[in-house]
């Protein structure tokens, strides 16, 4: 099984925004490298969605 390093950070009743969330993440990784990498998948993420709802207004 893998030891990895799973920072804690709260979630239930904060703000819901997810510049704020990703905000409180990079805060707890406290790893400037782990930081930058959820970074982008989260912002990769959210173009995804953007491109979906588009195609699905169409």
């Amino acid at each position: 099984m893998d030891n990895q390093f799973k920072p804690t950070c709260k979630l239930v009743g904060e703000d819901g925004n997810i510049f704020s969330i990703l905000g409180r993440v990079i805060r707890a990784l406290n790893d400037p490298e782990k930081a930058n990498e959820v970074s982008e998948r989260v912002m990769a993420a959210r173009l995804m969605m953007r491109h979906y709802k588009l195609l699905w207004s169409m």
